[in-house]
């Protein structure tokens, strides 16, 4: 008998909610997680990125809030993300979710005024949606109490780990009351998070819906041995993108923020309808870029792992990776952006040279082969007409030079030959390195030096 989300204890007004969504079945990790969260357990949840993470902790905690109200700067919950575009995602799932709810939801990210957050935390926030550095912020300011938290989500904690807020969660956790529900979701769980999870849990409900940083079977992996140059990558990604089938949509990874930017320029000037997306840009262009992208308006988004983690974008066809990512758990994430509610996905990785290792630790990690892509330039060789055209190129290069020479007047003036002369001397004990050289005037000594020195007194 298939489980309906009416099954799962959640309260009236979620469950019309979800229907009104268009939902009746949840998925694997949201069947089993939600019950556990109901019963105010601690929960670690290990589930591949787009299988509904998220939902699986919205849910019962909308039902848990209806009893109960927030008072001025003490929220009642507390969820972490490690980005903008995260914290403001699951902003929206309150929103969608919680529409029969009169629940308060504050959000604290970089980028926004602290008058605008400070005027919901006057008011009372049940739900308090952050990053790590925000937070801590508004906290130093004296403008948020965390003691009346009684329910803690640390969302993508490996991503934690990977942008350095594990010191940051680890003083949260701190401040929050030790009587409280804490609830981990994650696609990985590297050991430092598993330490981590000891310290701050207690007894924790374990759910892995899938196996451990497995990727989805719907996605179909390839990779391709490009040229060693950016060009050649850029080129490689072109014929990729024009070769792809089906392609409505794609999201072109790259490991840093300037790639970024170069990419989306080289793609418009092809003639793409590409846009970009890395940390560094303002959180209105950031916004604006990921919103044109879910409605359509733009068919190619390039960006940096900011939008790796858990971003809810249904219908993406096509991930490229520009460059392979240095830590294999990345990939897991970047090619789980495609594929998503049991769609079909394809994702591409360009493979430079020298980069076998990261493809190695890759295959390790998911535990399988990934197929490459039949190329016709292997990074690793280099085009037999490129070789020839080298060579052919410098007796042609040298010709012009020889008659160029052959054209100098024979004769030279005297002068002419005495500063020759004195040149081809200079650079002889130049390249000798005896030392330091000496000033030579060429035969001509300016009128200034042979002035009598002033005498000090």
């Amino acid at each position: 008998m298939t489980v309906q989300f009416s099954d799962l204890g959640l309260g009236d007004k979620v469950t019309e909610a979800v229907t009104a969504a268009g939902y009746t079945t949840p998925t694997d990790i949201q069947a089993q997680a939600i019950p556990h969260v109901l019963d105010k357990k601690d929960l670690i949840g290990i589930a591949q990125t787009g299988t509904g993470k998220t939902a699986s902790f919205v849910l019962p905690m909308l039902t848990l809030l209806e009893k109960g109200r927030a008072r001025a700067r003490m929220p009642r919950t507390l969820i972490l993300e490690p980005t903008r575009e995260l914290a403001a995602q699951v902003h929206e799932n309150f929103e969608k979710y919680g529409k029969n709810h009169r629940l308060t939801v504050a959000l604290l990210i970089g980028g926004v005024s602290f008058e605008e957050q400070n005027k919901k935390l006057d008011r009372g926030a049940d739900v308090l949606i952050a990053t790590p550095g925000r937070l801590l912020d508004h906290f130093e300011r004296g403008r948020l109490l965390l003691t009346g938290v009684d329910i803690l989500v640390i969302d993508e904690a490996d991503r934690m780990l990977d942008m350095g807020f594990i010191p940051d969660i680890e003083r949260i956790c701190s401040l929050l009351p030790t009587r409280r529900q804490t609830l981990f979701f994650s696609a990985t769980m590297p050991p430092e998070i598993q330490k981590l999870t000891q310290r701050f849990l207690r007894d924790p409900v374990r759910l892995e819906v899938a196996r451990q940083n497995s990727t989805n079977e719907n996605i179909d992996q390839k990779l391709l041995r490009v040229g060693a140059t950016p060009k050649d990558k850029r080129a490689a990604l072109r014929d990729q993108i024009r070769a792809a089938k089906d392609l409505k949509n794609a999201i072109i990874f790259c490991n840093r923020k300037r790639d970024v930017a170069t990419v989306a320029r080289s793609l418009e000037r092809h003639g793409f309808d590409a846009g970009a997306l890395h940390g560094d840009m303002d959180q209105k262009s950031r916004t604006d870029t990921l919103d044109g992208f879910r409605a359509g308006k733009l068919a190619i988004l390039v960006a940096s792992d900011v939008a790796a983690r858990g971003l809810d974008i249904p219908a993406v066809s096509h991930v490229f990776n520009f460059d392979i990512p240095t830590h294999a758990e990345d990939y897991v994430h970047r090619i789980g952006r495609t594929g998503r509610a049991g769609r079909s996905g394809s994702a591409i990785t360009l493979v430079g040279k020298g980069e076998n290792k990261y493809v190695e630790a890759i295959t390790k990690l998911i535990q399988r082969d990934i197929e490459w892509l039949e190329s016709a330039t292997p990074a690793t060789q280099e085009k037999p007409e490129e070789a020839v055209e080298k060579v052919e190129r410098r007796p042609r290069s040298s010709k012009p030079r020889r008659e160029k020479a052959e054209r100098q007047p024979q004769a030279e003036s005297k002068p002419v030959k005495e500063a020759r002369s004195q040149r081809t001397e200079r650079n002889k004990h130049r390249d000798n390195d005896d030392g330091p050289t000496t000033f030579e005037t060429a035969g001509h000594i300016p009128a200034f030096l042979l002035r009598p020195a002033r005498s000090s007194a």
